[in-house]
């Protein structure tokens, strides 16, 4: 039997890549919770607020798509260290804007190296780690999402509330810089990859990746996976304020708890998915989201209690969609391909997120700064059918992962 328990390095990478995914994930989500303050403060219609949670993504996802190529011929700490320095300093440009225009180039900045260093962490886990460890593994890197909400955000949201919606990005930036001199000094150079021999140049790398028939539908899921997110979170706090009357006092007890809850959980259904089946998980998981996301995009002056029972059950559907489908999907690419693999699909993800987002404010509108959000529940609607497209795809990854395994062990 395959040995499934972690060394005492894997136990430090995986600690210092969740560390990694909670600085960024705290960068992207913050702007989720500081949106109804943004489009108060600097005055912002819905369509101007998507476009600013768009600009980091189209510019990820482009910038995946340009480094590709690139993603398999170098060592990967190199590559993590050069794109999460950009990123630090992509973040300290938001802190420092002053208008919306400034605001939205500096989250194209930000964007443009943050949105790779997803796909550097997911390749650095498929070289290090066993599929039989992965799904334990992106578990606990989904616990740099829980983490970001426990902490990072109630933080965030309670500087914001004492100075101004700049203060989490400086606070960020503080985090962030302990976190690159820590993997500077303990993660070892990840080699293996470059002894493969390559025969082509970077843009036939690319070519060769995205013409590769069993990668499609890895690639076709992240478009949905990230879609029927994107339609809804960049307007979490903006309908909590304004349509379920939620205090800029109780947002920061809001995001805590539920941090708290997805924190305790992930491991939980990383271990699970380790051990059933991982489409059955998946199927399981959107079911429940899609019956959460009707009920909570329908919510209207409801006690707070009710606010954060809906926020914790939907959340609990949708990130336990995320463990599976990441293992399922970082499966499909052989060694050589990994990371040109996951920076394609990295950047599909934030290019579809992105375009979400400007979807999204285009479908809702709001009277004035201060009045609900309409046309919410079109929003759900349109994540459901999404949600349902996935585990389509989710189930057509797992047979070529399938054939594949079967393939390699005959």
């Amino acid at each position: 039997m395959e040995k499934t328990s972690f060394t005492g390095y894997q136990k430090l990478v995986i600690a210092i890549l969740a560390l990694t995914q909670f600085s960024v994930v705290l960068d992207f989500m913050v702007l989720s919770p500081l949106g109804d303050e943004l489009i108060k403060t600097m005055s912002l219609t819905t369509k101007q607020f998507g476009i600013v949670v768009a600009a980091y993504s189209i510019s990820a996802g482009l910038s995946g798509f340009l480094t590709a190529g690139f993603a398999d011929s170098f060592d990967r700490k190199k590559l993590l260290l050069f794109f999460y320095i950009g990123f630090i300093f992509g973040t300290l440009f938001c802190g420092l804007a002053t208008n919306y225009y400034y605001l939205v180039i500096a989250r194209f900045i930000t964007g443009i190296f943050g949105g790779v260093i997803g796909s550097i962490s997911m390749a650095i886990v498929a070289d290090i780690f066993a599929l039989q460890q992965r799904g334990r593994v992106m578990g606990f890197l989904q616990m740099g999402f829980g983490a970001s909400q426990v902490m990072g955000i109630p933080i965030s949201l309670a500087l914001a509330n004492v100075f101004n919606w700049k203060a989490p990005f400086f606070l960020i930036v503080g985090i962030a810089s302990v976190i690159w001199i820590l993997i500077f000094i303990k993660v070892k150079p990840i080699r293996e990859h470059l002894a493969i021999k390559k025969d082509h140049s970077a843009f036939q790398h690319i070519v060769r990746t995205l013409s590769n028939k069993n990668y499609h539908l890895g690639f076709l899921a992240a478009v949905f996976l990230s879609m029927g997110g994107f339609l809804i979170m960049p307007w979490g706090s903006t309908f909590s304020r304004n349509n379920l009357h939620v205090t800029k006092e109780q947002l920061p007890i809001l995001f805590m708890i539920v941090g708290v809850f997805t924190l305790i959980i992930m491991p939980v259904f990383g271990k699970i998915s380790d051990k059933i089946n991982k489409v059955k998980l998946f199927t399981i998981s959107t079911t429940w989201m899609v019956i959460m996301v009707l009920i909570y995009t329908n919510l209207h002056d409801v006690p707070f209690w009710i606010v954060i029972l809906a926020n914790l059950l939907m959340m609990m559907g949708v990130m336990t969609r995320i463990i599976p489908s990441n293992a399922l999907i970082t499966a499909l690419p052989d060694m050589q391909d990994r990371g040109a693999f996951m920076s394609i699909y990295s950047s599909l993800q934030y290019l579809s997120g992105g375009i979400a987002a400007v979807i999204g404010g285009l479908i809702i509108h709001q009277k004035t700064k201060s009045s609900p959000l309409e046309n919410f529940n079109i929003l759900g609607i349109v994540m459901i059918f999404i949600a349902l497209i996935c585990v389509v795809l989710i189930f057509k990854v797992n047979k070529v992962v399938q054939a594949k395994n079967l393939k390699e062990n005959s």
